[in-house]
């Protein structure tokens, strides 16, 4: 039967399955399990924040279980693996065939970049980009700080870049280099004949059938959204996203539906399944495409989420690293983890539930037990912040221990948690 309506319980369940939750989790995860989540996701966000684990980890984890990271790192941080990185969402691990799909977005950045407002910072580095693929062309992939060149010292504050970073960020938005994988998760550079097969790019679709291709995608990974949904899961303009939508639902490609609650049109994929329930238990990375697109988030879960790492200490309200509960279809709190690698412990700094939701304590227990397993941290350690601590303490057998102001103040918010390096 062809849905035209989708209550806002089954919305939240197609999205999900969308999504590939509902399984139970294993500690026994094969490669293709791993390779078959990426496809489903089509991306995972990278980020350089790291106090409890990197956000591109955690993903499969929410899905999988304790799949082991060393075959993702063999996946994506590699030369020649199946995947590749990109400005996708933001800086994101794609699959390597999926990099044509955006040679379009690469032109557009080099017009952007030609503009009033960035021009004068492209021709500061022109001679540097210059030296730079003479280099890269001599010596083959290299990370910008291995690049021995006057002009790679950091401009500002720590997070500031070399104008050989600088040049080297330039030309990887423009597709006039590539990431060759990373080494101590510093991206590597290269030219694209050094990694991709002879005249990859050149093979690029126009941008009209590029963009219908990650509406596709993304409708696939959403199961059900708006358009400004669809739009933000590869960053899209508002208007491509329109007419490539149109397009696939004259082909069939898209069904057109009403959500209740939703006062926006949504479109949903014909192979979403509406399953009668799902059972998750899972904590999700604030860069998660459940929670990453905020306006969604809010529409579908009631959930008003803000990530406090660029929030001073003091104006921190849940926490630095907060990550969204989910239990089955509901997101139902938000707890602030910090793997403490010297104590062996996973540290859960503050727990909350949210207001109207149930939080299973016990539940999100076994979850957090599953996660330090996955760690390999030993043990686990609640402190005496939030609604939800005392309850989970409890669940966990543990005694709360004092919150320190200390502990929201690890580091520096900072500049950008997106450019992966």
């Amino acid at each position: 039967m062809v849905r035209t309506t989708l209550s806002a319980a089954e919305a939240r369940r197609v999205a999900l399955a969308a999504q590939g939750f509902g399984r139970p989790p294993s500690t026994d995860v094969p490669t293709r399990s791993v390779n078959v989540a990426i496809a489903r996701l089509g991306l995972l966000q990278i980020d350089s924040v790291n106090v409890f684990e990197r956000s591109h980890y955690l993903p499969l984890f929410a899905r999988l279980g304790a799949y082991d990271r060393s075959t993702l790192d063999r996946l994506t941080l590699g030369r020649t693996g199946p995947y590749t990185e990109y400005w996708a969402h933001e800086a994101a691990f794609i699959p390597r065939d999926d990099l044509r799909l955006f040679r379009w977005r690469m032109d557009a950045f080099r017009e952007r970049d030609a503009g009033p407002t960035r021009a004068e910072g492209v021709a500061r580095t022109e001679s540097v980009r210059h030296e730079l693929r003479a280099l890269l062309r001599a010596e083959g992939p290299m990370r910008a700080s291995a690049v021995e060149h006057e002009s790679n010292v950091r401009r500002g504050p720590w997070w500031g870049w070399s104008d050989v970073k600088t040049g080297l960020e330039q030309m990887f938005r423009w597709g006039e280099v590539v990431s060759a994988g990373r080494s101590g998760f510093e991206r590597v550079y290269a030219l694209p004949e050094q990694v991709l097969p002879a005249g990859f790019l050149e093979t690029a679709p126009p941008r009209a059938e590029a963009v219908r291709d990650l509406v596709r995608q993304a409708t696939r990974a959403l199961g059900v959204g708006t358009r400004a949904d669809v739009a933000d899961y590869y960053r899209l303009r508002a208007d491509d996203t329109a007419t490539a939508i149109a397009e696939l639902t004259a082909a069939g490609e898209l069904l057109p539906v009403t959500v209740e609650g939703w006062r926006e049109r949504a479109w949903l994929h014909p192979d979403a399944a509406v399953p009668r329930r799902v059972r998750v238990d899972a904590v999700l990375s604030p860069f998660d495409p459940v929670v990453w697109f905020r306006r969604r988030a809010e529409r579908m879960y009631g959930f008003h989420y803000r990530i406090e790492i660029y929030t001073p200490a003091p104006k921190r309200v849940f926490g630095y690293y907060v990550l969204p509960v989910l239990q089955d279809d509901r997101l139902v709190g938000r707890i602030d983890l910090k793997s403490d690698r010297q104590r062996g412990v996973l540290r859960v700094r503050t727990a909350w539930q949210e207001p109207g939701e149930h939080l299973d304590p016990d539940r999100l227990a076994d979850t957090l037990r599953r996660t330090a397993a996955w760690q390999g941290l030993d043990g686990l350690e609640v402190t005496d912040r939030g609604t939800a601590a005392a309850p989970l303490a409890a669940a966990l057998g543990l005694a709360l221990v004092p919150h320190e102001v200390t502990d929201d103040a690890d580091a520096p918010a900072p500049e950008t948690a997106t450019d992966g390096d």
